[in-house]
C-alpha cells in the first residue's frame, strides 16, 4: 500500500507538469476562485464585526434616583455590574452629562449656563449579549435606586436583524461561490484528462481497477490545489492589507474599523487549503467519473 501511494504520487506530479499549460490554467482558475470567494469572506467578516462594535455602543442608560449624592450614586456601581448579560457599568455624573449635552447640541451657546442639577447621574451600560436586551433592561430596572432605564430595542433589533441576513446571504454565496470553483476546476481538468482517455481504456483493459486508475489525478487534483491555495492566500493577504491601508488613509472612512490580517491569517490561511484541497481533489473526482464509466 505505502508503495502504491508513492506510485499515486509520482503519477499525479508527473501528469501535472507534463500537462503545464492545462496545469497552469488550473492553478489560475483555482487563485481566481479562492481569491473571489477569500474577498467576499473578508468584506462579509468586517461587516460583521462593524455591525457588532455598532451594537455594542447602543449603549443602556440606568438612570439614578435625585435623591442619592453623588458618591451614593457611585457605589451602586457594584450592583449594576453585577447584573446577568452586562458587560461593563460606566458611571456619568451630572456634571459629565451636561457637559456633554452642551457640546453635542449647543451650536450657538444657548445652554452654557445650563445648570447641571436638571440632569441625572447614569450608568452607561453595555451587554455581553444582545439579543438578551429586554431580560437585561427588566434586571436592571429592579436594582435598588435605579429610577428609570431607557434602551433603544428598535435599532438592537435592526442591528441583530442586519447581521442574521448577512450572515445567511453570506454562507450561501461562499456555498455558491465553492461549488461553482469544483465545476470549473472540473472541466479544466476534464480536458487534461481528454487526452489520457487512450490510456485509461488500455490500462481497464488489462485489469486495472477503477481505484487504482483515479488516485493519481486524485493526487493531480490536490497539488493543483495545493499550489492554487498558496498562492491565492498570499495575494490575499497583499490584497487585504492594500485596502486596509487605504481606507485607514481615508478621512470619509475613518468609521469602519478593518481588522488585522495578523489576527486572522492562520484562520484565512487554513480555509484556503481546505477549499483548495476539496475543489482540486473534487474537481479530479468529478472529471475523472466518465471516463471510468466507458
Amino acid at each position: 500500500m505505502k508503495g502504491n501511494f508513492r506510485y499515486f504520487f509520482r503519477e499525479g506530479s508527473r501528469n501535472m507538469f507534463s500537462h503545464g499549460f492545462m496545469s497552469f490554467a488550473a492553478i489560475g482558475i483555482t487563485v481566481a476562485c479562492l481569491l473571489i470567494m477569500g474577498t467576499f469572506s473578508l468584506v462579509a467578516y468586517n461587516a460583521d464585526y462593524n455591525l457588532k462594535n455598532l451594537q455594542k455602543e447602543n449603549a443602556v442608560l440606568a438612570f439614578i434616583d435625585e435623591s442619592l449624592t453623588e458618591d451614593q450614586a457611585r457605589a451602586l456601581q457594584g450592583k449594576v455590574e453585577a447584573v446577568p448579560n452586562v458587560a461593563d457599568a460606566t458611571f456619568v455624573s451630572r456634571e459629565q452629562a451636561r457637559d456633554s449635552y452642551v457640546a453635542q447640541y449647543d451650536e450657538n451657546d444657548l445652554y452654557a449656563d445650563l445648570a447641571p442639577s436638571i440632569f441625572r447621574h447614569r450608568f452607561v451600560v453595555h451587554l455581553q449579549d444582545e439579543t438578551q436586551l429586554s431580560q437585561t433592561v427588566e434586571a436592571l430596572r429592579g436594582v435598588e435606586h435605579i429610577a428609570k432605564v431607557r434602551a433603544d430595542e428598535a435599532v438592537s433589533a435592526g442591528f441583530i436583524t442586519a447581521r442574521n441576513v448577512a450572515g445567511v446571504i453570506s454562507v450561501a454565496l461562499i456555498a455558491i461561490l465553492l461549488v461553482v470553483s469544483v465545476f470549473i476546476i472540473s472541466n479544466t481538468i476534464k480536458l487534461t484528462t481528454f487526452d489520457r482517455r487512450d490510456e485509461i481504456a488500455i490500462m481497464k483493459m488489462v485489469g486495472a481497477t477503477d481505484g487504482f486508475i483515479r488516485w493519481p489525478f486524485v493526487f493531480e487534483g490536490l497539488l493543483l490545489g495545493l499550489f492554487g491555495a498558496v498562492i491565492a492566500f498570499f495575494l490575499q493577504w497583499l490584497l487585504y492589507n492594500a485596502i486596509a491601508s487605504g481606507i485607514a488613509g481615508s478621512d470619509s472612512l475613518q468609521i469602519l474599523r478593518v481588522v488585522s490580517f495578523r489576527k486572522i491569517g492562520w484562520p484565512v490561511g487554513g480555509v484556503f487549503l481546505l477549499a483548495g484541497i476539496l475543489v482540486g481533489v473534487g474537481g479530479s473526482l468529478t472529471a475523472i467519473r466518465k471516463f471510468l464509466r466507458v
